[in-house]
Formats: structure tokens, C-alpha cells, sequence
């Protein structure tokens, strides 16, 4: 079988360029014993994948130089050599950035392809949920009467986040770029409040005028004034789930840090970062949430698709320019 793959062939300085990869065209043997050939059908970009593009300590390695990338795919098992899978099987792997490969058994989980659509386990039944889900229930502490303000709001995991809060009957505020973005959280998601940030002078007054009452759990998923402006309207004793800083990962000076980090203090407030891999004790439980609301028709998974792998790092670099609306997809198959 032919595959191709895209490789990182230098590390970044600053924001990628095209310069720090490439695509190549690979053959893919059958599966040796104990492993299992798939097709991928589909993969998914997301910012943590900048990080991993530096060769910085971090709680994943790097990805390897003149070696295929890594990153979340849904795929069809199309030969095996393990008892435990069969062809036509639908797999979770992290061996997306490629069309097709060999891997061992234990790199593969099953999904059923019955009970959601197969793209659903990269968004709202996949790492991204999970993600949202933790970083609101176990991180967050939501609770009864909680005003609760999601930044960028309009991605993967942020519109995922907001919709769960609202489920549990919450008043929302979320902010986005673009009056795109902006009119999917009023129109789609109904959301209480929404900024769009790049039409405000003021973050800070537009959060503000949004939540009078203030703010007791952020979810951040932007850092920089986002998070400045969370920490000036934040209630005493509100908590704060950290889940991205994307306004950081490209900066190649000083990061921004907010100018009132006494707030924390001041307020009593509880700031924690988190990673979804620190979490997967609660899978069970939030695939039986997620699962009836989806049945329920609840909950709306919006998708950037690009079809084909050829698009994949036009995906990756949309997640820096603002192109995406919810989970930036790439269509393999």
C-alpha cells in the first residue's frame, strides 16, 4: 500500500512556515505479527501541536526531525495480523499526519462506528470532549449559579465547553474573533453573552459589560488579555481552568503576562493548568454523557474539513489565523 506522510524537517522559530516540513511518499509493507494495517479516514490539527514542534522539555517529547508528525486520526483497519482486530474495524490512533500505516495492536483503540459518525470521536467524543468536559467538571468545580466565560469559544474545545455549561443550565459568556465566529455563538449555541474581541478597544469593559454580576470559572483556552481581563472580572473565590495559551505559542520575545496577576490573591482566586491525558479515569462516564446528548440532539459538533492530506498543514496553520470554526478536520479518505 502507498501512503503519503507529512515530516517535520526543521523546527520553527517564531510562527510555522511550509519551509519546516514536508510531504513524502512512503510504501506501507503488510503487517507484521502482533500488528495491524490502517487506513486513516480522517485526522485532526490542534494547537498543542506547536509545542511538540520544539525540541523544549514537555509532558510529550518532540516530534522527531525527518519523521512522520503525530496527532489524533480515526481510521479503518484494512489488514491484520492480531486476533483482536479485524478488517473494516473503526480505530482510534495517534498516528495521524499520514494516509496509512502498520502499528502495533496496543496503539489502536475500537470505536463504534454505529453509534456515532466516525468523525465525532476527533470532536465531541474524542480528546477535544473529554477535554472540555474535565476542564469544566473536575478542573473547574462547576457548580449550581456559576457565570462561567470561555475564551475562543468558537474552536474545537471551546464551543464543546460552552455547550456542556449551558446543558447544566448555566449563563455562558463566550469570546471569539470575527463576526463569523461571533454570530455561530449567538445563533448556534446561544450563548448569554458574546465578544468579539476584535472589534473591542477594551477586552476587559466588553467582559464586563457582559457579565455585571462577574465571573466564576474561566475557561481558558487563549492566555495574554484573555486572561487579564478574566482575572479583572472574576468574583472572589472563582476558579480558573487552564487549558491552552494559543496567543503564546508563537512569540518569539517576552510572552504577554497579564499586568494584575495580584488578582489571584486579591480574590482568592484558583488558577490550575490541565492536560487531558491526566483524565482518561473519567472516558466512561463522559461517553455516556455525550452519547445521549448527542441522541438527544444537544449538542452540535462544528467542524473547518479540508479534504486531503495535501491541505493537512493549511489546516494546522489556520488554527493561527483565525480560519477555523470549531474542529479543524482534514479528510483522508
Amino acid at each position: 500500500m502507498k501512503s503519503r506522510e507529512i515530516r517535520l524537517v526543521r523546527r520553527p522559530v517564531g510562527a510555522p512556515t511550509p519551509e519546516d516540513f514536508s510531504v513524502e511518499s512512503v510504501t506501507v509493507p503488510p503487517p507484521a505479527e502482533g500488528e495491524v494495517q490502517v487506513r486513516n479516514l480522517w485526522m485532526a490539527v490542534d494547537p498543542a501541536m506547536r509545542g511538540r514542534m520544539s525540541d523544549a522539555k514537555s509532558y510529550v517529547p518532540p516530534f522527531e526531525l525527518d519523521k512522520a508528525m503525530e496527532g489524533p486520526a480515526i481510521g479503518e483497519v484494512v489488514a491484520s495480523n492480531d486476533d483482536a482486530f479485524v478488517p473494516g474495524d473503526l480505530v482510534f490512533n495517534r498516528l495521524g499526519w499520514r494516509e496509512a500505516f502498520n502499528a502495533p495492536a496496543s496503539a489502536l483503540q475500537k470505536r463504534d462506528g454505529d453509534a456515532l459518525p466516525a468523525k465525532a470521536y476527533l470532536g465531541f467524543a474524542g480528546p477535544t470532549g473529554l477535554t472540555a468536559y474535565a476542564g469544566l467538571l473536575r478542573i473547574g468545580g462547576l457548580k449550581p449559579g456559576d457565570v462561567v466565560f470561555v475564551s475562543a469559544a468558537s474552536g474545537g474545545v471551546g464551543s464543546i465547553a460552552c455547550q456542556i455549561a449551558k446543558l447544566k443550565g448555566h449563563k455562558v459568556i463566550g469570546s471569539a474573533g470575527g463576526e463569523q465566529k461571533a454570530a455561530f455563538l449567538r445563533d448556534e449555541l446561544k450563548l448569554d453573552g458574546v465578544i468579539d474581541y476584535k472589534a473591542e478597544p477594551s477586552l476587559t469593559k466588553a467582559l464586563a459589560r457582559a457579565a455585571p454580576e462577574g465571573i466564576d470559572l474561566y475557561f481558558d483556552n487563549v492566555g495574554g488579555d484573555h486572561l487579564q481581563a478574566a482575572l479583572a472580572v472574576a468574583n472572589d473565590k472563582a476558579r480558573f481552568a487552564i487549558c491552552g495559551m494559543i496567543s503564546q505559542y508563537n512569540v518569539t520575545d517576552a510572552p504577554t503576562v497579564p499586568r494584575n496577576l495580584t488578582m489571584l490573591m486579591v480574590k482568592s482566586i484558583r488558577m490550575e493548568g490541565f492536560i487531558v491525558l491526566n483524565h482518561m479515569d473519567l472516558w466512561q462516564h463522559f461517553m455516556a454523557d455525550v452519547t445521549a446528548w448527542h441522541k438527544a440532539g444537544l449538542l452540535t459538533q462544528a467542524d473547518t474539513i479540508y479534504e486531503g492530506i495535501d491541505r493537512s498543514l493549511e489546516a494546522f496553520f489556520g488554527l493561527f489565523s483565525g480560519n477555523n470554526l470549531g474542529r479543524s478536520l482534514v479528510k483522508l479518505a
